[in-house]
């Protein structure tokens, strides 16, 4: 009789969770032993819904779970909850736990480990940083803290620290909820991932919402007040009034226990895998999720990028190779998408400075379409930038700025990119059309003319 493995994984949610459930479909209870410690109080929960959760377009936060941890132990997976893992032995293959309830800490076994420790917001050292008011938003606890903190506060002034994903994301919920909003960002313009000129069309729609956006100016502390509250966020030449404070910078790799075990970290700070997430050099532990660093197909080079998406394949490729079986994850190409109040902002694929630091040439092509046919009633503005590779026309990236309808058409360039599409080959794609849907050239096919027109025109 085949004596029982034991897996074990670190970090019960997307990643994690999604390894668990894939390695019990693979093997049942008396061939693999599962062990999963989460020092949370939840399980396989949608950070990315947070924000909606704030808002109030989601109304119960319980529907931002997926799997409760009952659910989970159901199903033959030992999830245990408020515990965390403080150490990880890679020589005597074992983890320290502690559980944070009793603070009793014990040793556990395994002949597999799973590392899905997640992502970390950041939260810079400045002065006042910790006080009542000021919030990161990362887990069902941060959301409701924050809705928490928001039902105490009598002043309705909020500032929104960083104009990233989480940051617009965030000012938009604040905003749903009665709140005067002004978002402080050290970048050129909101929303780092675009590149300027399309930044400055985010910048433009969030001021014409009512969103004061500062941006160029980094925060060097946060005020109290007599209460010990916040009451204003000070920048080197400005002070700005906030009952509420909520840091939108961004998130790192929560990586310290790969980190003291020795493992290997990319320039990212996240665990370095190959194509099986199976962490490098060590062949019974594999890694997923926010805490990794993945492949870039279009620049060849490592990425972080902390997305729900992504950690749920992880967590399905590394559940069946722990469990087994044989599958493979062959990178990104850097694809997200994400709206403030009506406008939707997208893009896949590579900025121009990223294309500069890679040491491309290439051209640009940017296009003002409609979402829909122009007389169809509706039809909502769409700003559509296009990068192609200045010799052989391979698209590089694309950045979409609109109103309803523009968003998810970056799926079309994330294809394009995946397969290694020229802009040319790209301009006979057989789309959909109906006049609701698209005028008669989609404005991604109308940037994709446009980009192998500048592409001639370098090449003569």
């Amino acid at each position: 009789m085949t004596a029982t493995e034991r897996l074990v994984i670190i970090g019960g949610d997307a990643a994690g969770m999604s390894a668990a459930s894939q390695a019990r479909r693979m093997k049942n209870a008396d061939e693999l032993e599962i062990v999963a410690f989460e020092r949370g109080h939840f399980s396989s929960f949608s950070a990315c819904g947070i924000p909606y959760w704030v808002s109030g377009d989601v109304a119960e936060r319980d529907a931002l779970i997926a799997r409760s941890p009952k659910e989970h132990r159901e199903r033959a997976i030992d999830l245990r909850m408020r515990t965390e893992v403080t150490e990880i032995d890679v020589p005597g293959g074992r983890v320290r736990s502690r559980d944070l309830a009793s603070g009793e800490e014990s040793w556990t076994g395994y002949d597999k480990l799973v590392i899905a420790t997640g992502a970390r917001p950041v939260r810079p050292a400045l002065p006042g940083i910790d006080a009542p008011g000021v919030h990161g938003v990362q887990t069902l606890d941060d959301g409701q803290a924050l809705l928490d903190s928001l039902s105490r506060t009598k002043g309705r002034r909020a500032l929104v620290v960083g104009a990233g994903y989480i940051g617009v994301e965030m000012a938009e919920a604040l905003l749903k909820r009665g709140y005067e909003v002004t978002v402080v960002d050290r970048g050129e313009q909101p929303m780092s991932t675009l590149d300027p000129d399309m930044g400055r069309l985010v910048r433009e729609a969030m001021s014409r919402m009512g969103i004061t956006t500062i941006s160029g100016t980094a925060v060097s502390k946060i005020l109290t007040g007599d209460d010990g509250r916040v009451r204003a966020v000070a920048t080197d030449d400005a002070e700005y009034p906030a009952d509420v404070v909520v840091l939108g910078i961004g998130v790192e790799p929560e990586t310290g226990l790969a980190r003291a075990a020795g493992l290997p970290l990319g320039r990212h700070g996240g665990i370095l895998t190959d194509l099986a997430m199976r962490v490098r050099g060590h062949d019974n532990i594999w890694a997923g999720g926010d805490c990794v660093e993945v492949l870039d197909l279009v620049s060849g080079r490592e990425r972080h990028i902390a997305l729900g998406t992504h950690a749920n394949k992880h967590g399905q490729i590394i559940g069946a190779n722990a469990g087994g079986g044989y599958a493979t994850f062959p990178g990104v190409v850097g694809t997200a998408v994400s709206k403030v109040c009506e406008l939707e902002i997208a893009r896949t694929g590579l900025r121009e400075k990223d294309a500069r630091a890679q040491g491309l040439q290439y051209v640009r092509a940017t296009i003002e379409s409609t979402s829909r046919a122009g007389y169809f009633p509706g039809a909502a503005p769409m700003t559509v930038k296009m990068l192609a590779e200045r010799r052989t026309g391979r698209l590089l990236g694309v950045q979409i700025v609109g109103r309803e309808g523009a968003g998810k058409r970056v799926d079309i360039a994330a294809v394009a990119l995946t397969a290694r599409m020229t802009v040319e080959q790209m301009t006979t794609l057989d789309l959909g059309y109906a006049p609701p849907f698209s005028p008669v050239w989609d404005p991604v096919l109308v940037a994709a003319r446009k980009a192998t027109a500048a592409v001639r025109k370098a090449g003569a």
